[in-house]
């Protein structure tokens, strides 16, 4: 957890908890603590690896709704112990929020997490929080980051404002870790374009609104790239590790979906600077939705995508010209039992990268879940080139409260 830096970002952390301790016998507690085993089907490729890791974690969460208003707060921590990897044993604050709502605005202060993205395969857009890598690989699980938002929400859509101040360096797996690259990356040296630093300030501004089946959403970030360029280097011993780098960008993003009957159009669309030659990259697709399918109460969706970096092979993403396609079955019982599975295809490399990920509620309290990943024909200059030896089979029970 690397939260430390500036005094103030402490003094929000302080301010807002002072505000939650007293009224924390009002509010309303929940959550999930967790079990995790995830083995890998072949043998480690590099040296310090595993074959299975056993891992726990617990994220509650608390919310109080502030009487006589509609503001609230809210605080989300999270933590997990990994059995060997201890840059997967990590601490972060997901969210420490102070909500206020007025007729047509509302302030959010404190960390928080937001989501921007409509696409399956990958969420080029979403910018705001910074990725925990170590989580997992899809990049879906983000850190908290501070923030001060004020959303306008006017006639003609929501306009959100962004301040964000005091930046969170991405995870990467340790040593002891799968799913690294090779050399490791050392976040010990992580350097920035800014001389500020992690202290730098970022902005980001997003306008959404949705007319007549149409989501869309216009959104501009200004600050430090939550995506590093891994350098090479060398650590304290002269071994060889990849440093990250990060950049102040300029990004512009478009996410856009429509809703025609049980059909999703889907497109995800950015243009970014200052991290090398400015670039343009795009996800788009559909998915196709049969209800009470085979005559029972299931859904199935057929998904489909496209994913394009115009920097081609020089893109450190594996997505530059590639295809995903995937079904999603909902089998709408009373236990949520749901599957999702695809795959995504190299157009030109003929990479191919497996997924499967499965849950089914059990009881009242209790969630299984099971995740699946396996790489195929991954050449040298492919990101994924590193995990040839990682496909792994996942399980895991979670009990919420």
């Amino acid at each position: 957890m690397r939260l430390c830096g500036t005094t103030w970002r402490l003094g929000i952390v302080t301010g807002l908890l002072a505000v939650a301790i007293p009224a924390a016998a009002a509010g309303e507690w929940s959550g999930f603590v967790s079990v995790e085993h995830q083995g890998f089907i072949q043998p480690p490729l590099y040296a310090g690896q595993h074959r299975s890791y056993f891992s726990v974690a617990a994220q509650p969460e608390y919310y109080h709704r502030i009487e006589g208003t509609k503001d609230s707060f809210s605080f989300v921590p999270f933590a997990r112990v990994d059995q060997y990897d201890p840059e997967r044993s990590h601490v972060d604050i997901r969210e420490l929020t102070w909500l206020k709502v007025g007729e047509d605005y509302e302030w959010r202060m404190g960390i928080r997490k937001v989501f921007w993205g409509v696409t399956e395969s990958q969420h080029l857009v979403d910018i705001v929080n910074q990725t925990d890598l170590v989580e997992n690989i899809d990049t879906e699980d983000k850190l908290g980051q501070p923030m001060i938002n004020l959303a306008l929400i006017r006639d003609w859509g929501t306009l959100n404002a962004f301040v964000l101040p005091g930046f969170r360096e991405r995870t990467f797996p340790g040593v002891e870790g799968r799913l690294r690259a090779n050399p490791r990356v050392d976040t010990d040296q992580a350097s920035y374009e800014s001389a500020r630093g992690r202290q730098h300030v970022d902005y980001a501004l997003r306008w959404s609104k949705s007319i007549s089946g149409w989501d869309i959403g216009l959104s501009q970030f200004y600050g430090t790239s939550r995506e590093p360029r891994l350098l090479p280097g060398l650590d304290g011993n002269g071994l060889p590790v990849l440093v990250p780098r990060y950049d102040l960008i300029h990004q512009t993003g478009l996410d856009v979906q429509l809703t025609e009957g049980s059909w999703l159009w889907k497109l995800e669309a950015i243009r970014r600077s200052g991290q090398g030659p400015t670039y343009s990259a795009a996800t788009g697709g559909l998915e196709y939705t049969s209800t009470g399918v085979f005559g029972t109460a299931m859904d199935l969706g057929v998904i489909a995508e496209y994913l394009y970096d115009d920097r081609g092979s020089a893109a450190p993403s594996p997505f530059q010209d590639d295809v995903m396609t995937g079904l999603r079955l909902a089998v709408n019982d009373a236990q949520s039992s749901e599957v999702l599975i695809g795959v995504i295809n190299d157009r030109r490399s003929a990479a191919r990268f497996f997924n499967l990920e499965a849950s089914r509620r059990i009881g009242g309290h209790y969630k299984l879940s099971f995740e699946g990943r396996a790489f195929a024909g991954a050449p040298a200059s492919d990101p994924t080139f590193f995990w040839r030896r990682d496909d792994y089979l996942q399980l895991g029970l979670a009990r919420y409260f």
